[in-house]
This record gives C-alpha cells, sequence and structure tokens, in this order.
C-alpha cells in the first residue's frame, strides 16, 4: 500500500504560537517532556501513524475499542479509499423480562345438591338456601305449573316462600321441555343470581338436565315445530299399541343405530332421536358432547398428573362448581321411596288428584314430559282403568297400582345412582349422618 501524500503548508496562514521553534532538544510542553523521557521521536511516531492507517479495520476500528468502551471507527471508506470516523454506535436495550402468567380470574361459586328421589336433597337445598339466597331448581317435574305433589310432596308453600325459587311452576302441563331449554333457562337464572351478589344453589335429580348445566350444551340442530308435529304422528300408532320394538326398528333405519340402546318405552328419547335425524340428516351420536370431551381431559390429565382419587378439578368448566350428591343405603333408600308413595296418594287433593284434572283436559298418559313422569304416568293409566269400569276399582287393583308404583319409582333411583357414579365432579355424601353436618358440607 503506498505512503500517504504529505501535502504542502504554508506557515504563514499558521499563528505564530503554533510556528515559533522551540531551542534544540528541548521538548515544548509537559507532554513532550514525556514522549523525549520514553525516546519516542517523530520519525517513530509517523511509522507508527503509517502502519495503523495501513491496518485499516484494526482493532481501535472495532465497536467499543480495545477496553470495551464506545470507540471510533478508522476503517477506509470504500468510495474514497481514505480512513473515516463513524459515528459510535451505542448498545441496544436489553429485552423487556418475558411476561409473567397473569392469573386467571376467579370463578364464581355454584352449589349443586343431587340425589336419588326420596333422599333429602330438597330439604337440604332448602336450609342451605336459607344462607345463600336461593334455589334454582333442576327437576323435570317441578316446571310444571300445576304439577306439585310429586315434586313437592315435602315442601309446603309457605316453606318455599322463604327462599326464592327458579324454574319451578313455569310450564303448562301441557307444554314440552327439554334438556337444552333447562340449560338456556338454568344459566339465564344462575348469571341474575349472581348479578345480585347471591350464590346460587341448584338442585333435582334430572340427570341430564345437570349435566348440560355443569359441561355445556350440544351443538344439536333445534328441530322445527313441523318436523317435530311430523315425527310424533309417524311414531303415535307405535305408541298407542305398545310396539316398542317396531318403533326402534324404525328410528334405526332412519339413520340412528344406538336407538336400540334405550330404555324399553322411553318414548321422549326415541322421538327426539328422530327429530334430530330428521332435522340434520345425522344421528345423535355424530354431535360432540361437551361432557365427553371434559372426562377425556380429566383422563388424559390423570395419566400425566395423578390427582386425588374421586375428586375432578373443573377448571375449564364456567364456574366454580362445589357438587354433592346424597346416597344413603340401599335398603333405608327404598323404604323412603315406599313411604313417599304411599304419602302422595293418601295425601287430599294429592297424585290422584292432579292426575284426574290431567286427563279432564284432554291429556293422556306418555303424551308428555309432564305424563310420562314417574307417578303421573302409573296414576293415569289407573284411572283410565277406572273410568273404564264406570268409576270403580278393586281393593287388589289399587295395591297393583300402588307396588307398580312403588316398584318404579325404586328402579328411577337405582338407574339415578348408577348415572351419578359416573360424574366424577360429585362428592359422595352419607344422607343419614346428623342434617346440621349435611349443611355444614355446602356452606
Amino acid at each position: 500500500m503506498g505512503q500517504v501524500a504529505q501535502m504542502p503548508v504554508d506557515r504563514r496562514s499558521l499563528p505564530q504560537w503554533l510556528t515559533a521553534e522551540a531551542p534544540a532538544g528541548a521538548p515544548c510542553s509537559e507532554h513532550g517532556r514525556k514522549r523525549a523521557a520514553g525516546r519516542t521521536t517523530p520519525a517513530v511516531a509517523r511509522r507508527r501513524g503509517r502502519k495503523l492507517l495501513a491496518q485499516g479495520h484494526s482493532s481501535w476500528g472495532r465497536r467499543g475499542g480495545p477496553s470495551g468502551g464506545p470507540g471510533l471507527s478508522c476503517a477506509r471508506s470504500h468510495s474514497t479509499g481514505l480512513p473515516h470516523l463513524s459515528t459510535p454506535r451505542t448498545r441496544s436495550p436489553p429485552p423487556p423480562p418475558p411476561p409473567t402468567h397473569q392469573k386467571k380470574k376467579k370463578k364464581d361459586t355454584v352449589i349443586v345438591i343431587s340425589g336419588p328421589t326420596g333422599a333429602g336433597k330438597s330439604r337440604l337445598a332448602l336450609e342451605v338456601a336459607r344462607r345463600l339466597e336461593e334455589i334454582i331448581s333442576a327437576d323435570s317435574v317441578q316446571i310444571y305449573r300445576v304439577v306439585l305433589t310429586l315434586a313437592l310432596p315435602n315442601r309446603p308453600r309457605a316453606e318455599m316462600s322463604l327462599v326464592p325459587h327458579h324454574l319451578i311452576d313455569i310450564l303448562d302441563t301441557s307444554d314440552d321441555y327439554s334438556a337444552g331449554a333447562f340449560f338456556r333457562d338454568a344459566r339465564r337464572a344462575t348469571q341474575d343470581v349472581l348479578d345480585r351478589g347471591c350464590v346460587p344453589v341448584v338442585t333435582g335429580g334430572t340427570g341430564l338436565y345437570l349435566r348440560w348445566y355443569i359441561y355445556g350444551k350440544p351443538e344439536v340442530p333445534q328441530s322445527s315445530m313441523d318436523t317435530t308435529l311430523a315425527v310424533w304422528s309417524e311414531l303415535a300408532d307405535f305408541r298407542e299399541t305398545g310396539q316398542w320394538e317396531e318403533a326402534v326398528e324404525l328410528v334405526v333405519q332412519a339413520g340412528d343405530p344406538k336407538a336400540r340402546d334405550l330404555s324399553v318405552n322411553n318414548c321422549n328419547r326415541l322421538s327426539r332421536s328422530l327429530e334430530i335425524v330428521r332435522s340434520s340428516g345425522s344421528p345423535p351420536s355424530a354431535f360432540a358432547l361437551p361432557y365427553d370431551a371434559f372426562c377425556e381431559q380429566h383422563d388424559t390429565d390423570l395419566t400425566e398428573a395423578p390427582s386425588t382419587a374421586g375428586s375432578c378439578e373443573a377448571r375449564e368448566l364456567d364456574y366454580d362448581f362445589f357438587c354433592i350428591f346424597l346416597a344413603s343405603p340401599r335398603i333405608e333408600l327404598y323404604r323412603s321411596i315406599d313411604l313417599r308413595c304411599e304419602e302422595m296418594l293418601a295425601a287430599t287433593g294429592g297424585l290422584l288428584s292432579e292426575a284426574s284434572w290431567l286427563l279432564d283436559i284432554g291429556l293422556q298418559p306418555r303424551m308428555n314430559s309432564a305424563t310420562s313422569a314417574i307417578g303421573y304416568k302409573q296414576a293415569m293409566e289407573y284411572l283410565l282403568h277406572c273410568r273404564q269400569n264406570g268409576g270403580e276399582s278393586t281393593p287388589q287393583e289399587f295395591l297393583d297400582f300402588l307396588a307398580k308404583f312403588q316398584r318404579t319409582s325404586r328402579n328411577f333411583a337405582k338407574r339415578q345412582l348408577t348415572w351419578f357414579r359416573n360424574e366424577k365432579i360429585y362428592h359422595w355424601v352419607d344422607g343419614l349422618q346428623p342434617f346440621e353436618a349435611l349443611c355444614s358440607i355446602c356452606l
């Protein structure tokens, strides 16, 4: 690399103090004295300067210099070949710390009290709600205005008036109701109770109602009124003649092979299955159930991180549910159910009076949700038989009706126990322990 050209300088244009020559061999300043002491001659300094210029990108031109601090770049310019000074680069600010996980919003608490028929869940819920303000019914019979004896045998009106109740006496007995309608109405009532600063107490024994209420409603298409009426007419002959197997085969041929798994004479479920097939072209099993998805997630969590046996963390649910299920020894439960059935028939204006009124307004057994309820169905069938015999009945016929009513109620309680045994979110509680102890569990 060539030497740097030396430009001629006019000394007359420089200040006098700069051009004045010092005595030979005398340093002109303190700095000069130090240089002289170090024996650094002008020739040596020039050689060092040329060497630095010739190196171009030397250690002095790197960012921060040799000491790590901000430095100047002595690299040559690509356009002129001359060294240039670059602006010192400032160190970029450190990246922000990773965001901390924000705490999830605390969910509102909802208490759910369930149990088989005759277990005493209504009495417990009423006592708990006296301290927590309001009750939401999850019973498929209590929604009807006139149907009171079966749903509320041990709960007089004066006692009910102490606590606000929701979803009781909201429909006529001629109206139909579904789990989807309950999900909509119960969730709306729940939010209203929470907005008032109260804790809702949900009580009932209708398993499907509570399952949809807790886990969510499947996205099954709603049937039109025309489809519902057409399905009802299509299955009417089978219902009237008692041809259950033939009705099931009709639904299977329509596109739902799982109709064979329904319990015998469950006409409402069979009709609903056919409505879904007619409305969507797919069977009910084609639609995902939130309950199944939750259980699959729960099973995965158990595999990855085992939790306490019998518990089911409801972190994906809309509310913080505290669910208890009242249970008791089978023999005690059946004795309570039998006594309850007798009390319903012995009461003045009780079950037989209400069933007679349903027949008088033109309803027939198993025509809708109200007339399909256990107790009303058997009572209406018994009264129809009496009317066909001139309004008379033998003692044995009445005892047969009572035995059938009690047996059907016990079988229903057994199905409830089987249903809720698969619901991991419930805490099973001994219903025979002192009442105050039961209340303290919920509060």
